[in-house]
């Protein structure tokens, strides 16, 4: 989740200036980047407590992780008297509701860069984690414990949230405590290239997913899910989560993105500390103000970093719909995502997947992914999942080609995937089972870094 930065105190005195956040955002090709935010769960590794969610207090919690972090290079960022981030060289280590961490990488245009950087803070985090024995898996939802053995971490934004969004979906305070995923964040030069972008990201989510998926395993049984991560985002919150039918007409997205979020209730403003909207939409908040506030753009933004449909904008467009996983499948996503977004032909051809579909068989096929992964039926096509997934890769692949080849190489383990069929997730039940649900050895093999 995003850190909370209200950089525009200024009253909003214009109903446009909203979508001129994102009109504002647009940057000719030359300019586009991707940055890549990854999540990890950690665990204590060996001894009685093996297998435990870490709380953030006490000498092996969180809280003291973040501490020896920030003596190695990366600056603190508190609320009171916690240190809830840190910061370095345009990277964000942030804390998630459960105790997850999750690193916002730089944004770049290689991602031979973004390796390197991947790999100086698994280093990083390694060397602090080691010392409190705390090891950090790779997987889109914790295998261990129920909900009720995942701490809350101590952040003003969460208690809100702990608060309302269980009245929204019955999964809410899973979601927050017990998932993790990997997302990328992309550019655009204008608003029919952001309505293209959002159209093709949205009809390939669900391939994603079943790419993606690496969440079999809920409160320490094999269930029949691939994605239990994906199942959870399901019965979180309908009013932000989801589906935009929208990005398939032919709107200005800027516009439409605007009127769907200024009517989505809001968690909080943030002033000092933050005060609960009790359901206040944005809309009424810039018409009538609230306690004596009006609404700014930094209130804005802050609203838009709290919307989670399956691909939302900021000043970007974020691709949010796959589990965590292991290094290599962390950096296969953005040239996956950038072969298939930033070359045009590759893009027409992976809208095409699935531009038959209706809105409810779309819906179908989202309900239906998380369960059956690659065997999920496409709508009426006759096809499943898995067909559409080899193709997408393919047309990755020849993307790449024509934009940077030299990133092609990070498909490799997708190519695997889809070539062979078989998942993460069913990895993750052959260990589990070989195992007997022993922690260790699924610790062993979903462990991010030694």
């Amino acid at each position: 989740m995003s850190l909370d930065v209200t950089h525009e105190s200024r009253p909003i005195a214009d109903p446009s200036e909203l979508t001129d956040v994102f009109r504002s955002a647009c940057k000719p090709p030359d300019q586009w980047r991707a940055g890549t935010e990854s999540e990890a769960l950690g665990v204590y590794a060996t001894g009685p407590a093996v297998g435990a969610a870490p709380p953030y207090e006490g000498p092996r919690g969180i809280g003291a992780l973040l501490a020896r972090l920030a003596t190695s290079g990366w600056g603190p960022i508190r609320e009171g008297e916690h240190i809830i981030a840190l910061a370095r060289d345009g990277a964000h280590i942030s804390l998630e509701p459960g105790g997850q961490i999750e690193l916002a990488a730089r944004p770049v245009s290689s991602v031979a860069v973004h390796a390197e950087d991947v790999r100086d803070y698994e280093q990083a985090l390694a060397a602090a984690s080691r010392e409190l024995d705390i090891a950090w898996l790779g997987m889109g939802f914790r295998p261990f414990g129920t909900l009720d053995d995942v701490p809350w971490m101590p952040k003003g934004r969460y208690a809100i949230m702990r608060d309302y969004l269980p009245t929204r979906g019955r999964l809410a305070h899973e979601m927050m405590k017990r998932t993790a995923t990997v997302q990328v964040s992309l550019d655009f030069s204008d608003v029919d290239d952001a309505r293209a972008k959002l159209r093709c990201a949205f009809g390939i989510t669900p391939l994603l997913t079943a790419m993606y998926a690496s969440s079999p395993i809920v409160d320490g049984q094999v269930t029949d899910y691939q994605s239990y991560r994906a199942r959870v985002w399901l019965e979180t919150d309908p009013d932000r989560c989801g589906l935009l039918p929208f990005v398939f007409d032919d709107v200005d997205v800027f516009e439409a993105y605007t009127q769907w979020a200024l009517d989505v209730p809001m968690f909080f403003v943030l002033r000092d500390r933050y005060l609960p909207a009790r359901g206040m939409t944005f809309r009424r908040f810039l018409r009538d103000g609230f306690e004596g506030e009006r609404a700014t753009i930094g209130d804005w933004e802050l609203h838009l970093s709290t919307l989670f449909p399956d691909v939302r904008i900021k000043r970007f467009i974020e691709v949010r719909g796959c589990d965590a996983g292991p290094r290599d499948m962390i950096l296969a996503l953005a040239p996956l995502l950038c072969g298939v977004l930033y070359d045009a032909d590759a893009r027409s051809e992976a809208t095409a997947l699935t531009a038959s579909l209706t809105i409810d068989e779309r819906l179908a096929l989202a309900a239906a992914v998380p369960r059956a992964g690659f065997s999920a039926p496409v709508g009426r096509t006759g096809r499943k999942v898995l067909d559409l997934a080899r193709e997408l890769v393919a047309i990755a692949d020849a993307g790449l080609a024509r934009i940077e080849p030299g990133d092609r190489g990070y498909l490799e383990p997708l190519r695997e995937i889809v070539a062979t069929g078989r998942t993460r997730a069913d990895a993750i039940v052959d260990v589990w089972r070989r195992a007997g649900g022993e922690p260790t050895a699924v610790i062993r093999s979903c462990r991010r870094f030694a």
